[in-house]
């Protein structure tokens, strides 16, 4: 009885996502074509990219200055070996 389960379960499984992936790809490709300002949303998009990747650098860099100075008001040795 059980013999045919996975082999039924498997190919609707495969369909399944076949026609999900279908229709996801040509969904995206849809909203491809009906912008027409693709030049200006990719330099947005660049300029919003880099922003927040340059936030996260300085807030990187604060966050170590941070512990580098509560590292030092507790006394810890912070020499390299």
């Amino acid at each position: 009885m059980t013999d045919w389960f996975p082999i039924v379960f498997f190919t609707f499984k495969i369909v399944a996502l076949g026609i999900g992936m279908f229709f996801a790809i040509k969904w995206h490709y849809d909203q491809g074509e009906k912008n027409e300002d693709r030049k200006k949303e990719k330099r947005a998009v660049l300029r919003a990219s880099g922003m927040v990747a340059a936030g996260f650098v300085l807030l990187l860099l604060g966050l170590g200055f941070i512990t580098y100075v509560f590292a030092t008001k507790l006394g810890l040795d912070l020499r390299l070996p």
